[in-house]
Order: C-alpha cells, then structure tokens, then sequence
C-alpha cells in the first residue's frame, strides 16, 4: 500500500493519497485550502491516477480544493448528505465570515459528480476497501474511513476531525455536538484493534492503543464519563 499525506493550506489539513503501490490508481482524500498544487505534485512523483475524491466532512479546510481537483481529473466526490451543502455555503458550517481575501482564493461550490456516503457502506475504489462509519459530534455529517489490515499491514483507520493524536475534534460550531461526539468515540473508536494506524485530519500519525492509553478524551469515554479536560479546540 501506497499512502501519500501531506498537510495544506491555512489550518494545515492533512490531504491523503492512498493507491495499492506507484504507478497504480489512487484515491484523494479531503483536499482542503491550497492542497492542489500539493496533490498534483504527489500524483506526478508516485505516478497515481485519481479515480475518487472522498471526504470526511464538509468544514472548507477539508473541502476547499474538491471543485479544481475533480475538475483537473474528471472524477467524483464523495460526501456525507449532512454536510453536503457546506461545499457551496462554507460559512454557514462554520457560522462566521470566513474573511474575503481568504475566499478570494476558494473555488466554492460542487464538482459535477457529487455522491453520498452513508453509514457502513463499503467503498471499493482504486482497487482498495473502505468502510465507511458516520460518526457526528464534529460536524453533523462527518465520517471516518477504515481500510481492512491486509498480510503485515495493519487496518489504517482515516478520522477526519474525529480523533487526533491526544485530543479529539472541537464541538463548538455549527452542527457540532458533544454528546455525539461521545457517542461516535465509544462506537467508532473504542471496538478498533490497538494495532490500527490512526490517519487523521491534522496532526502527526497515531495508533488506537496509543490513545486508548494516553489520549485524555478516549480514556474517559473507554471509563464512561464524560470529558472532564478543556473543550476540544482541534479542527479548522
């Protein structure tokens, strides 16, 4: 397996490439603020041809590139209904002005090809499986992508604006929501393998026994309590 990650544009969203090995066919995953340049320079260096784009949610800082990407390769996006119409209101999901000389710079709308994900669906794109789990709490429509461990690669769980290393998505704008955010945690989170390779949608890599141990905000969902620390402030 080929993952190919690289962290983009004003708030750093980490932008995936993941194809079977170089020279194969791939799949985008949340091509936020300023990520094209990055995601065409990653498609020349490994050889990649894109046949999908796939987002966890709809927050700009994940959807800001979708529009010219899709458009460059003539490929679909796929999106969780609750948040679709973000991609064409960005302001509205995150309830202020995003400010004008940053919007001057997005392309705002929907690519051609928009398809909706849901819960437990089964992707299979470039040759690859993704399981698809809803998982709100960040934002109303937010889900996270797991690939199957395979031979001597572990499951490599995509969480978005889920679960981070040592901390968990902010719930503090609109359609955000921590009791849902408890809830996605203990049912998407908790029953996965503590091999499984967290990917998420800023920051450095993890697994999910490393935050099973030590991330402040699993520990209290894994023990049944509500989180006692700070509100989360990671994403966008």
């Amino acid at each position: 397996m080929l993952i190919a990650g690289f962290p983009a544009g004003a708030w750093g969203t980490n932008c995936y490439l993941v194809a079977s090995a170089a020279g194969e066919e791939c799949v985008i995953i949340d091509p936020g603020h300023q990520a094209a340049p990055g995601v065409e320079e990653a498609l020349e260096k490994h050889r990649l041809k894109p046949v999908a784009v796939v987002l966890t949610h709809g927050h700009i800082d994940h959807v800001a590139s979708v529009v010219p990407v899709c458009g460059a390769h003539d490929v679909p996006a796929w999106i969780h209904p609750s948040d679709r119409y973000m991609m064409s209101d960005p302001e509205k999901g995150i309830g202020r002005s995003i400010g004008m000389p940053l919007m001057g710079e997005l392309t705002v709308g929907e690519p051609d090809d928009v398809r909706e994900l849901s819960d437990g669906a089964a992707l299979k794109l470039a040759g690859l499986d993704f399981t698809v789990a809803h998982a709100p709490g960040h934002t109303k429509g937010s889900v996270t992508f797991q690939m199957p461990e395979a031979a001597d690669i572990p499951s490599v769980f995509f969480s978005g604006d889920l679960l981070f290393a040592g901390s968990i998505g902010r719930t503090d704008m609109p359609g955000g929501s921590m009791d849902d955010m408890l809830e996605s945690l203990a049912r998407v989170c908790l029953p996965l393998d503590d091999s499984t390779v967290v990917l998420s949608g800023h920051g450095s890599q993890t697994t999910i026994g490393q935050e099973r141990a030590t991330n402040p905000f699993l520990r209290q969902v894994a023990a049944g309590q509500g989180p006692s620390t700070g509100a989360p402030r990671r994403g966008m």
